[in-house]
């Protein structure tokens, strides 16, 4: 079985954690939340085995890089880092409602990789440009961020929902953690997110002037990655300088992860030196 094979499997594998947490939140019981972080625990096996293979594999075909630097892979690495940040908050904090928000999230990313005909799982050596240990540490550094970036999307919804409930009438939501501990997660998460985020900008920074011999081009991803940043560091501006809190927050916070998604994704639709094809996909 090779490492593609194995992420299949563990994109299922999530699949039906997220549809346990989702049931043990509809349906109010425990057993199901149970066996869905135990699900995860099994998925998040997978997904390190199918990265730790998948790197050996490429020594193997004389390539020999980190499985960080096309779409399929960065994706596969997304869904691990949403699930690793995802599994300390829930161990922190006991609320498994949570999950039925975030692990959705793992599961699309791996399964927009695996699934997609567009996208290839092939294993392809990067341009000699891209050779470099800084690719590892940008990579590594942004994707923490976005993964931080996720969970507090997913909990940001959740606020919002308890919110509107301002009666406390709906049993769907009366097992949610308190509208303040959300918010309050939703800051540490953003704030986690955006020290990540920060370091990888500057990582990325400096392995374009090993790469390119500039630090900073204007290049599409580049510009989004800024515009991302500037929105999280508007949200943190505000909420501790200018005593922003509640909704306003929740919605800075969706805005910044749909910037993230446009990072991610819709600057591969423009030409560009961080277009994935340009990096060996």
């Amino acid at each position: 079985m090779n490492s593609s094979n194995i992420l299949s499997v563990t994109t299922f594998v999530y699949g039906l954690s997220a549809f346990l947490y989702i049931l043990s939140w509809v349906f109010k019981k425990q057993a199901p939340g149970k066996l869905a972080l135990w699900t995860t625990v099994f998925g998040l096996a997978g997904n390190t085995a199918g990265i730790i293979l998948r790197w050996i594999e490429s020594y193997q075909l004389g390539i020999g890089h980190a499985p960080l630097s096309n779409l399929y892979e960065s994706l596969v690495f997304f869904s691990w880092t949403i699930v690793v940040i995802y599994l300390f908050v829930e161990k922190k904090y006991k609320n498994r409602t949570i999950g039925a928000f975030v692990a959705p999230l793992a599961f699309f990313a791996i399964a927009y990789a695996s699934l997609s005909p567009n996208i290839s799982d092939r294993i392809q050596p990067l341009i000699p440009a891209l050779k470099s240990n800084w690719l590892i540490a940008h990579v590594i550094t942004c994707f923490i961020g976005y993964a931080a970036f996720a969970i507090a999307f997913g909990i940001s919804w959740m606020y919002l929902l308890k919110k509107k409930d301002k009666e406390g009438k709906s049993q769907l939501l009366d097992r949610f953690p308190s509208a303040n501990m959300l918010e309050e997660l939703t800051h540490q998460m953003v704030m986690f997110g955006f020290l990540f985020l920060s370091v990888g900008i500057i990582t990325g920074a400096v392995w374009a002037n090993s790469a390119w011999g500039r630090y900073w081009g204007w290049d599409p991803k580049e510009t989004w990655s800024l515009i991302t940043w500037f929105v999280y560091a508007t949200l943190l501006h505000a909420k501790m300088m200018r005593g922003w809190h509640g909704k306003r927050i929740a919605y800075l916070s969706i805005i910044g992860f749909a910037a993230v998604l446009f990072t991610y994704f819709g600057v591969n639709l423009l030409p560009g030196l961080h277009s994935y094809g340009a990096m060996g996909q």
